[in-house]
């Protein structure tokens, strides 16, 4: 077992006047796994700008969905996040975490509980293609630079028949989205242009069965499955479920190492929120089939997605399936 401490076209057609309506948000922000190969030799074309089929700007469709999820202990078991292509796990106020869901091959009925949304979501989100972002809602002083970021912003504020509140649950672990309240279909794959590359794994790697990654106040456990060909998560020390009572299993993990620096956003309770940089370069490990490869990512400029290669420059593709990003302290 391993530890790793954080040392270490068609638009949408029903969501309007988001610019207008953002406001009204500040009073709310208190209140799949797919079944696929891992062995396949198949390239999706996600990988670098010049080799991505869209780029910003470039693609017509639906856009892609982005919703911000609670992870606090309370918020569990969550609904809807087996369904996403990309799960982003990032540390927030007094070292817990908070997961942001990408939907693009498959929209689920509802997901949650949502939210509210950080600065440095807001960098992650820029090598996406004007994408709809679902959350509860934001400090007043970030929500100026919501409005100028180039994505749609999607709150109970601006859009009320997307969201609804679950019983059983206490506020705020209880706001859920309704994704075809928003939008039809999904875009598909082509709208991930994370720069993610898909095939078979390098001819190295070492044999693993378990990694756990510690935020100071939260950890993530990914746990080899042989019968499942998946990482089984655990959170916190406890199995991750869904609502119906799945275990959340990715195929690939990354484990980025980035920088986390003091923003200028606090919460109520004084706590610092941390931001994590994830323009730039640094050191990676990705599990797969088993296997743990060690790396480099490097994403050049906000509007690129993240190339993986190993340290011998060698592309780093990942198995197919859902993808955990955990985003750890680098050292």
């Amino acid at each position: 077992m391993t530890t790793v401490g954080t040392e270490r076209g068609t638009r949408r057609r029903r969501v309007t006047g988001v610019a207008g309506m953002l406001l009204a948000a500040v009073l709310v922000a208190g209140t799949a796994s797919g079944c696929t190969t891992s062995d396949g030799p198949r390239d999706d074309g996600r990988g670098s700008p010049s080799e991505s089929p869209t780029g910003p700007g470039g693609r017509n469709g639906p856009p892609l969905l982005a919703v911000k999820i609670d992870n606090a202990p309370a918020a569990r078991p969550h609904t809807g996040l087996d369904t996403a292509d990309v799960v982003y796990a990032e540390q927030v106020e007094g070292g817990t975490s908070r997961l942001i869901a990408l939907y693009a091959t498959e929209l689920p009925e509802t997901v949650g509980p949502v939210r509210s949304a950080r600065e440095s979501d807001l960098e992650l989100l820029r090598q996406f293609d004007r994408p709809l972002l679902a959350f509860s809602g934001a400090q007043s002083k970030l929500m100026p630079l919501i409005d100028q970021a180039p994505l749609e912003a999607v709150t109970p504020g601006s859009e009320p028949g997307a969201y609804t509140r679950g019983a059983g649950r206490p506020a705020p672990h209880n706001l859920y989205l309704r994704p075809r309240n928003l939008t039809d279909d999904p875009p598909g794959e082509a709208a991930l242009t994370t720069g993610f590359r898909f095939g078979r794994p390098p001819a190295d790697g070492e044999p693993e069965n378990e990694l756990t990654v510690r935020f100071p106040a939260a950890r993530f456990t990914f746990t080899w499955s042989g019968d499942r060909d998946r990482w089984l998560v655990s959170m916190d020390g406890a199995p991750a479920l869904t609502t119906d009572g799945e275990r959340l299993a990715p195929a690939t993990v990354v484990v980025q190492y980035v920088t986390v620096r003091p923003s200028g956003f606090g919460d109520f309770l004084g706590n610092n929120t941390p931001y994590t940089e994830t323009v730039g370069s640094g050191k990676a490990t990705v599990l797969r089939d088993g296997r743990a490869y060690e790396g480099n990512w490097d994403r050049p400029a906000a509007e690129d997605g993240t190339s993986f290669t190993t340290g011998s420059g060698e592309r780093l593709n990942f198995a197919r399936g859902q993808v955990w990003v955990v985003y750890a302290k680098a050292p």
